[in-house]
């Protein structure tokens, strides 16, 4: 009557089919060169649940290159989470340049397909910003304080 391990271990893939889920360690060996600062497991896990409760409040986060590029460029601000496993990386590698000037804090974590996961799609997603709201604004400021503690680690 208990849940059945072989159910919690498989994910299933953009086709349909079912696959084993890759645990944190194997989802870092496939993220590209520049991804950093790289979110742990415990702070990418706080990271998905900061992106499930704003994925619940309309137009407080916004997904993919195209719309979060626009978006910065208009003046919004918030958290910038990029997946670290894009490919090629030629279509996202000016973006954390772009937060900088900003002045916007910005995550790397290990998988797109957790990012899409996060935001409740079956689909990945290359990167995400998560705009300040009253329902999450402790979970929101406690991210961007870890991140700006990410920034000072070599």
């Amino acid at each position: 009557m208990g849940k059945d391990s072989a159910l919690d271990s498989t994910i299933k893939s953009e086709n349909g089919e079912e696959v084993p889920e890759v645990s944190y360690e194997d989802k870092l060996k496939f993220v590209s060169v520049i991804a950093k600062p790289m979110a742990s497991r415990k702070f990418s896990k706080k990271v998905y649940k900061l992106i499930k409760k704003s994925s619940k409040q309309k137009n407080y986060l916004r997904s993919g290159l195209k719309d979060v590029q626009r978006r910065i460029r208009k003046g919004e601000s918030g958290i910038v989470v990029f997946a670290g496993d894009v490919t090629p990386l030629d279509v996202m590698i000016h973006m954390p340049g772009v937060c900088e000037d900003k002045q916007i804090p910005y995550v790397y974590t290990p998988s797109r397909m957790d990012l899409g996961a996060a935001m409740g799609v079956k689909r990945g997603c290359l990167m995400m910003l998560v705009r300040k709201h009253d329902d999450y604004q402790d979970l929101y400021d406690e991210v961007t304080n870890e991140i700006a503690s990410l920034d000072n680690q070599p």
